[in-house]
């Protein structure tokens, strides 16, 4: 997939990792819709990448991606503003055991209607133009985590709603390529909460497990899977694809 002049979409993106995945696409020549319920945040990112890549290359809109009419209307605002929409990368996403209904709703279930409504505007099927979506899972994706066990289930949730919907990508000629994201540790406000009983509630006894994860897998800076997460969108032949990053092994592809 050639980016320059392609739309992308990114939820999450006014730090971390969503801001480096948008951040990987403009330095590919793509225009970028940044998505966060963090409009104060937003607002001061697209402005540091208005410095540096041209204001007519990024649109900021807060949204809350839980409500399904702003998300409905995320998706409405990028179309009507750039004509189009080739790539989605699902980034939004919080950890806490506490709240653990919030956890689900915004890992999973709007992780899934953000999917559903990129069909609505991308699929060939249906007069779209195809493209890529990334749904951002996590290394939680393949291991148990005592210390999470919510999170953990979102990001199995995640990985599995991904590789099905790229087989029915696949089998209905949809023209959209879908895979996961799947990164280890990351330096970012997510890794705060693994040492916070208010987020961990419960599971805060075990929040030595997340150390040993640490210690065996290291941390990875957000670039680095921003980097990674160009290679999902640019190669034609993945799809249904879960890459895994970790600081101390690099990039692997799990085999299923």
């Amino acid at each position: 997939m050639i980016l320059k002049n392609s739309v992308g979409l990114v939820t999450g993106a006014s730090r971390g990792l969503g801001k480096a995945f948008a951040e990987a696409l403009l330095k590919k020549e793509a225009k970028v819709v940044i998505c966060d319920i963090n409009h104060e945040e937003g607002a001061i990112t697209k402005a540091e990448f208005d410095e540096k890549y041209g204001p007519s290359q990024t649109t900021f809109v807060t949204c809350d991606v839980t409500s399904p009419s702003q998300l409905k209307d995320l998706f409405s605002q990028t179309v009507q503003k750039y004509g189009k929409l080739d790539i989605l990368c699902n980034n939004a996403g919080i950890n806490n055991e506490n709240i653990w209904e919030k956890t689900i709703s915004v890992n999973l279930v709007a992780l899934i209607q953000a999917n559903y409504l990129a069909l609505e505007h991308m699929r060939c099927d249906r007069g779209g133009q195809g493209g890529s979506i990334v749904n951002v899972a996590s290394l939680s994706s393949f291991q148990i985590a005592a210390h999470a066990p919510v999170y953990t289930a979102t990001k199995h949730g995640v990985l599995g709603f991904t590789r099905s919907l790229a087989e029915a990508s696949k089998l209905g000629n949809y023209g959209i390529r879908i895979n996961a994201l799947c990164p280890g540790f990351v330096n970012t406000s997510i890794l705060e909460t693994l040492d916070q009983e208010e987020i961990l509630g419960m599971f805060y006894q075990f929040k030595d497990m997340a150390k040993h994860w640490i210690n065996l897998f290291g941390v990875l800076e957000p670039s680095v899977v921003g980097d990674a997460f160009i290679q999902l969108v640019e190669d034609d032949s993945l799809n249904g694809a879960a890459m895994k990053i970790t600081s101390s092994k690099g990039i692997q592809f799990e085999n299923f």
